[in-house]
């Protein structure tokens, strides 16, 4: 079964980061110095510090924390000393940053918050796979993600043990009510099975010399609907909003229709819930809750002798 693309340490995902970086930087220096840091310490002064999770959890975004460094361009060295994915543990460091005293302390905040942010995110996404071990069921981010923040966000559900979703409204159909709503015409709206065919048709084929992506799949809010898409035979069919029994009834409607189809349920999906609903034999699970009610990993910044580096 195809699937989207998991966000790796790519191109990608450097651009994005640098970007926000360079966000960062407007808002803390706004194009002019940190004058605490010029006020109080040497400029030739040298130094080293540690990066610690105050709070056990699970690492990402060490993987950016060189490119953050080189966009403040900064005369510091990076050690890491985990990797991401990594379970955290309170007191263990994870990385060093090591070099110029000055532009440690003036790029202490970004590093912090954009790790402290991913590695929130890591964490919380562990807990909902933990949830569905033993069963057939993935866990999946959504597109309700931070502006800016999509591809370090979903790398950071990957790092956590989930899956991604699609990246964005270009690497793949999804077909939502509001589409079949608006697709029709004065007799209604379009049918499911309908809207379905159309995406299949459409897949892998160029419009406006562009090529349209591979994967179909389309939102039901009914076993009716269900029966009717599963004959046309799209990649996945997610289930909106069905409770425990409607999901069962769906799971069973799928095995004798269409086993091939991957059914994908969505909607009311918590760490309270998502157990269950992973006992049903569903294969896919979304939540926008990974990336939307994460918080943040409690990371610090402890010195050590200078001398030392």
């Amino acid at each position: 079964m195809p699937d989207y693309v998991t966000v790796t340490a790519d191109e990608a995902l450097e651009s994005d980061l640098r970007s926000l970086v360079r966000l960062s930087i407007a808002e803390d220096l706004l194009d002019a110095v940190d004058w605490t840091t010029v006020c109080l310490i040497d400029d030739k002064r040298r130094g080293g510090c540690e990066i610690v999770p105050r709070q056990s959890g699970v690492c990402a975004g060490l993987a950016t924390l060189a490119w953050i460094v080189d966009e403040f361009d900064a005369d510091l060295k990076v050690e890491l000393l985990s990797q991401d994915g990594d379970e955290l543990m309170p007191g263990q460091a994870i990385a060093r940053v090591l070099g110029n005293v000055r532009d440690i302390l003036t790029s202490e905040r970004t590093i912090l918050n954009i790790l402290s942010r991913l590695c929130g995110v890591a964490t919380y996404t562990r807990a909902f796979v933990d949830k569905v071990a033993g069963t057939k069921a993935h866990v999946y981010d959504t597109r309700k993600t931070t502006p800016g923040w999509r591809l370090l966000e979903k790398y950071a559900v990957a790092c956590g043990g989930g899956r991604n979703h699609r990246r964005g409204l270009y690497d793949g159909f999804l077909i939502k009510d509001n589409h079949l709503q608006l697709g029709g015409d004065e007799n209604g709206p379009m049918k499911a099975s309908v809207g379905a065919e159309k995406a299949i048709a459409w897949r892998g084929g160029s419009v406006d010399r562009m090529t349209a992506p591979q994967m179909v799949e389309i939102e039901v809010d009914s076993l009716d609907q269900l029966r009717d898409v599963l004959v046309v035979g799209p990649d996945i069919v997610l289930l909106d909003n069905f409770d425990l029994d409607r999901i069962r009834q769906a799971v069973q409607i799928r095995q004798e229709l269409n086993p091939d189809v991957e059914l994908e349920v969505s909607g009311n999906v918590t760490l309270d819930t998502i157990a269950q609903i992973a006992q049903t034999g569903v294969e896919r699970i979304s939540s926008g809750a990974l990336t939307h009610q994460a918080t943040w990993l409690d990371l610090g910044l402890d010195w050590f002798d200078a001398k030392t580096t």
